[in-house]
């Protein structure tokens, strides 16, 4: 059985990813674009404008499956998990490029960032286990 520090970190979780996910459709496109690895738009047929649209459309799908699915939660959680984790590397591609975006304009604050990853993959499996 979920305990309710689970099930509202889950419920914060979903808001965040929701909103995360619509403003990579609006207001926050072009931040966005600057954590788009250079590789990722080398290799295949989308910029970094489709590909930071995919990822919000994506996000918003997972945000509201945390809430809508609660039988689904373990393996939306999982989803959700492996999701973070590819992301990964477009943040370290912000680092190592030294692209500004989200107030992460200097070295150290895009470094820092890096170390909030891990944060959000066992955020996303604690919150939806049983």
């Amino acid at each position: 059985m979920m305990t309710v520090p689970q099930t509202g970190a889950r419920w914060v979780l979903a808001g965040a990813m929701m909103f995360a996910g619509v403003t990579h459709l609006t207001v926050a496109r072009k931040e966005f674009q600057a954590q788009v690895p250079s590789w990722v738009v080398d290799n295949t047929p989308l910029d970094e404008d489709a590909v930071v649209v995919a990822s919000g459309v994506v996000e918003v799908m997972l945000g509201a499956a945390l809430v809508i699915l609660p039988k689904e939660r373990r393996r939306i959680g999982a989803i959700l998990a492996a999701f973070f984790i590819a992301i990964f590397p477009g943040n370290i591609a912000q680092y190592l490029d030294r692209r500004d975006g989200f107030g992460l304009d200097t070295d150290r604050k895009r470094l820092v960032r890096l170390f909030f990853q891990p944060v959000l993959v066992a955020w996303a499996l604690w919150s939806t286990r049983r």
